[in-house]
Order: C-alpha cells, then sequence, then structure tokens
C-alpha cells in the first residue's frame, strides 16, 4: 500500500488541504493504489470506489486491494452516471478514469464536473489525473476554472504526462496557502512520509495559483 507511482502521491495532496476526510470516492480503481493506501492509513474514511470494468474489479485480489468491508464499498458503473445522483456527499473525489486512448470523455465534460461540485461537502475536494500539455488537458482546465470559479490549483507529476488538478473551496487552499507548514506538520508520519517528494510542488502550485 505504498504510492510509488508520483502521480498518485500527487493525488493524495489532498490531505494537505483535508487531512481526515470522512467519505471518500473514487472513479476508477486500477491497480487499487490508492484504495490500498487510503484503506490502511486513513482509517476514519469510508471509501466508495466506482470502476466500469467487471474485469478490472475481478482482478483485485491479484494487487492486494483489500476486500469489501464496513468502509470500503466496490460499485460496479460509470463514473459518469453515478454522479448523476450520487448517494450522498463526499469530502474526496478522486478521479482517475482512462481508456488505452486516454481520458475517457465522459470523465472531462462540464456536466460531469457541475455534478462532482455539487457532491462535494463544504469542505470538500476534486482531484482529477490528466494527461499533461495537450489540447484535451487545456480544454479540462478552462472547464474546471469554470465550474469551481478559479478556486483550483495544478500540479504536474516528476515522471511527466501527469497533471493533477485539485479543486474545491476557496478557503481551504487560503488556508493551506497562509500556513503550509502548519497543516504539514499536522499530517501523520506515514503522510509525510508519502507527500515529501511532492509537498514542494503543492506549495508552489498553492503560492501561484491557477494561471
Amino acid at each position: 500500500d505504498d504510492l510509488v507511482l508520483d502521480y498518485t502521491r500527487t493525488m493524495m495532496g489532498a490531505l494537505l488541504l483535508n487531512p481526515k476526510p470522512r467519505h471518500v470516492l473514487m472513479i476508477g480503481l486500477g491497480g487499487g493504489s490508492m484504495v490500498k493506501y487510503l484503506h490502511r492509513h486513513v482509517p476514519e474514511a469510508d471509501i466508495t470506489v466506482v470502476e466500469i470494468s467487471q474485469s478490472v474489479i475481478d482482478l483485485r485480489d491479484a494487487f492486494h486491494v483489500p476486500p469489501d468491508d464496513a468502509r470500503l464499498h466496490t460499485v460496479c458503473a460509470d463514473g459518469a452516471e453515478f454522479m448523476r445522483k450520487p448517494p450522498r456527499s463526499y469530502d474526496l473525489i478522486l478521479v482517475d478514469g482512462f481508456t488505452g486512448e486516454g481520458i475517457a470523455d465522459a470523465l472531462c465534460t462540464r456536466g460531469f464536473y457541475l455534478h462532482c461540485r455539487k457532491a462535494l461537502s463544504a469542505e470538500g475536494l476534486l482531484v482529477a489525473n490528466v494527461q499533461a500539455d495537450t489540447d484535451q488537458t487545456r480544454e479540462i482546465g478552462k472547464r474546471l476554472f469554470k465550474v469551481f470559479e478559479g478556486s483550483m490549483i495544478s500540479v504536474l507529476s516528476d515522471e511527466g504526462g501527469n497533471d493533477i488538478v485539485t479543486a474545491g473551496p476557496r478557503h481551504l487552499f487560503e488556508q493551506g496557502r497562509a500556513d503550509f507548514e502548519g497543516h504539514w506538520a499536522a499530517l501523520s508520519a506515514a503522510h509525510q512520509a508519502t507527500l515529501g517528494v511532492t509537498s514542494s510542488r503543492i506549495q508552489r502550485a498553492l503560492i501561484k495559483g491557477f494561471p
């Protein structure tokens, strides 16, 4: 349950702004690294994973993804359709849904982002993994900027190819910018170890804001 890939560590950077999300929604299971990390290191979180492919879910044992339990719920469904009528609000929504050609089209529309924003709690954050420096990415950035009224940051992974966009209530970004060291000190040792490499990039993004 270590986060080996930098883009997954960067997505977990949301914990700097909201360190104890109670309700987490993940769209896209993949190899399950973020699910495993959250399940172990954020024990207070109730986690729902929406994955469109049953064949991906069927591989969970091979990747040591924990079985569903009182805190972990896996749903085989289209993430965009799920967000039209989500069963509750969420403190953290992680979007990492890719096809063989790139980001699933349904997961980067203005309507999808509007549904995500409506599903966020007062302290909720949306974190989306998008491909870096493409026409599609730039269009996604514009959509997110409009839907969240500019309240967002963008952080490139150090591996290249991934741009992690975090959007949510403006006060969380302002607090993180004003007292980054305090937010860092409040993290658990496990989170500090995970975010050590990416923390400086997150801090620079908070200072810069979104262009």
